[in-house]
């Protein structure tokens, strides 16, 4: 059977068995979907997660609540959100020091039983920092899509918590799911748990939480890989950046990175763009990935809006007058 066709059986058996909403079908087709993302079938996995878990949770691209992930027991909140990641290598713009460890790492745990046959560990526990809408989020769950493995995000208003304790408890549940649970698991915003501990506003709690994470990172083994981001390095303990087996720098994009960044995000509309042209280059200098994502997506909105066929200069340009209007109100508000 040609995997075309393989693919076809497979849309239309989890159709039929999504509507009967078994729960016994469901785990087997979760374990279906897993295997064809081990096949790097990652396409297909994702239509098939669709069908499974429903089109409206797969637009926003989380997966429903899961009634085995560990809650907050103050508020009672889930401690992880899961993400069906859909971005791969090649919808990453960053520079070749910044790639080339994760490409290392990606074929690490793709060959992480061979490794282990030579007494060897592959690498699973990352550090990503740089400004803010860089690609730091976009790298984990690039990962998580070339592994094959849903992203799981930390839910850092449900692990903080204002009882003693307690913060230490959350991330020591967090550390007990995914030693059972191959994923790619994302601390957003690690420095608010990961902060120095000679910081002279604490009162023995923030020093309670970094030393339990230092303890739980150096004790975990599990199949996840773990990956802590933040825009604020400086801020972090000097003893966490010893626990990471790599630590990658995202930064705002180079005039060739903006060149490829603006050609992938206009790839599939017909265009005007003449992104040899200097000057449209140079508007984009100093900004972020995010920031001239905003604008493309704005610009592209405005020519459905408008009717227009094709995306044109002075659509990007208007696009970039609101980006600095945008940037001096956060400006004024800060």
């Amino acid at each position: 059977m040609s995997a075309v066709a393989e693919g076809r059986l497979l849309r239309r058996l989890i159709q039929a068995g999504a509507r009967a909403e078994g729960d016994a079908f469901r785990e087997v087709a979760a374990e279906v979907i897993q295997q064809e993302r081990s096949k790097r079938h990652h396409l297909l996995a994702n239509d098939l997660e669709r069908i499974l878990y429903g089109e409206q949770s797969a637009q926003h691209g989380n997966l429903h609540p899961r009634p085995d992930v560990p809650k907050d027991a103050e508020r009672g909140l889930p401690l992880l959100q899961f993400t069906l990641p859909r971005l791969s290598l090649r919808d990453l713009v960053l520079s070749e020091e910044s790639r080339a460890p994760l490409a290392e790492v990606i074929l690490e745990q793709e060959r992480r039983d061979v490794l282990a046959s030579y007494g060897l560990r592959s690498a699973s526990r990352l550090l990503f920092f740089g400004p803010p809408g860089c690609g730091k989020t976009t790298g984990a769950e690039v990962l998580a899509t070339e592994l094959g493995v849903q992203l799981a995000t930390v839910r850092l208003d449900a692990v903080v918590s204002s009882y003693l304790g307690e913060t230490a408890a959350n991330l020591r549940k967090v550390f007990d799911f995914v030693e059972h649970e191959r994923l790619v698991v994302l601390f957003d915003e690690f420095d608010s748990v990961g902060k120095k501990r000679e910081d002279p506003g604490d009162h023995g709690e923030l020093k309670r939480v970094v030393n339990a994470f230092l303890q739980l990172v150096d004790a975990y083994r599990g199949p996840s890989v773990l990956i802590a981001a933040t825009n604020h390095e400086r801020l972090l303990d000097r003893a966490l950046w010893r626990r990471f087996d790599e630590v990658v720098r995202f930064d705002k994009p180079t005039s060739e990175q903006i060149r490829l960044l603006l050609e992938l995000k206009t790839r599939a509309i017909p265009s005007e763009l003449q992104l040899s042209d200097s000057t449209l280059m140079n508007r984009f200098i100093g900004m972020s990935h995010a920031d001239i994502e905003r604008v493309i997506v704005r610009a592209i909105k405005n020519m459905v809006l408008t009717g227009r066929e094709v995306l044109s200069m002075d659509l990007v340009i208007e696009s970039l007058r609101r980006e600095d209007q945008r940037r001096l109100a956060l400006e004024v508000e800060n």
